[in-house]
């Protein structure tokens, strides 16, 4: 595939996820698991058919460390869907899972004692700077309606322990990215390997969440019928958008996963980076979800401190500042 070819479909795949998740979440905002286990189911069969060719094709890399990273993986998929069940807003979801430069940053000084240029830590202060001014407008938006509604006196409380699983969540995949980085080295990549093992080993643990999911399945059926256009048949809504939101997730991670072998990382980053910030804008204009010029400050921000990050603006400066901050 043209790498020009991927970009397109890392923006179409990704940021139409985050439309249909939306159109979940707003109808249902605990539907975070079933989306999560949908996902996961689809992505496994898949891998099981293409990538094992039916369990016939054993792992290179041994199950043991799989089972450790799919742990991880697991936890970090939930918590971060499972947050927006605690009054966080789309646009501060997308937000505050931008800020995964700053726990990258923060662990390999801790973990693999790894030293930065100036130019990346100034970068990590912008992105630390753009997210705070984000999660403060949005704290002082939950209190407002507090103050305004009675029934919501416990929404703050609600709002932090969501902020503080986002946190937990944006750590974790900061350590996942360190033990896969580690466990490549050692190995040699297979991203497509991990991807299936990433996805197939967790679902026994969605019995833990069983009944949620099939209790969500049942208010999912119960939705408005909705008419496929090209099919012509009448769905409840509710599972299209799901069917929708699985196929547009499966997209975006295998579009990324083919933006690695065809780009630089640095190519990957920036990608992702706009990505994220044309997801952002899409929830805002067609959600009409919040957001206030202080939101917008903050958000531009964020996108600056990771585009020097990447040391993209040293290049277009013509500075020589990207190749000293690689």
């Amino acid at each position: 595939m043209h790498p020009l070819t991927a970009v397109c479909f890392v923006f179409a795949g990704c940021s139409s996820n985050v439309v249909f998740l939306e159109l979940l979440v707003r109808e249902f905002p605990g539907a975070g698991n079933i989306v999560t286990f949908s996902q996961f189911v689809f992505i496994s069969l898949e891998g099981f058919i293409f990538t094992t060719d039916f369990g016939r094709k054993q792992p290179t890399i041994p199950l043991r460390k799989y089972v450790t990273m799919v742990t991880m993986f697991f936890f970090i998929n939930l918590v971060n869907n499972y947050a927006l069940n605690f009054n966080i807003t789309m646009p501060l979801h997308m937000i505050f899972r931008s800020g995964s430069l700053i726990a990258n940053m923060v662990l390999g000084i801790i973990i693999l004692k790894k030293r930065y240029s100036m130019s990346k830590y100034l970068s990590i202060a912008l992105v630390s700077l753009g997210i705070a001014i984000c999660i403060l407008m949005s704290a002082k938006q939950v209190t407002n309606k507090q103050s305004e509604d009675e029934e919501g006196s416990y929404a703050f409380i609600y709002w932090m322990i969501g902020i503080g699983m986002l946190t937990f969540a944006l750590f974790m995949s900061a350590y996942m990215g360190i033990f896969q980085e580690i466990l490549y080295k050692q190995y040699g990549k297979f991203p497509k390997e991990a991807l299936f093992y990433n996805h197939m080993l967790p679902l026994p643990g969605f019995l833990l969440f069983a009944e949620d999911i099939y209790r969500h399945a049942l208010l999912f059926s119960q939705s408005v019928p909705l008419l496929v256009p090209v099919l012509g048949l009448s769905i409840p809504k509710m599972w299209f958008f799901l069917f929708i939101n699985v196929i547009t997730q499966y997209v975006c991670i295998r579009s990324v996963f083919i933006l690695t072998t065809e780009c630089t990382s640095l190519t990957v980053t920036l990608v992702v980076t706009l990505r994220k910030f044309f997801s952002l804008i899409i929830s805002i204009m067609y959600f009409g979800n919040p957001f206030t010029s202080w939101h917008w400050f903050g958000s531009s921000i964020v996108l600056l401190g990771t585009l020097l990050y990447t040391g993209l603006l040293g290049r277009l400066a013509g500075t020589p500042m990207a190749r000293k901050a690689d």
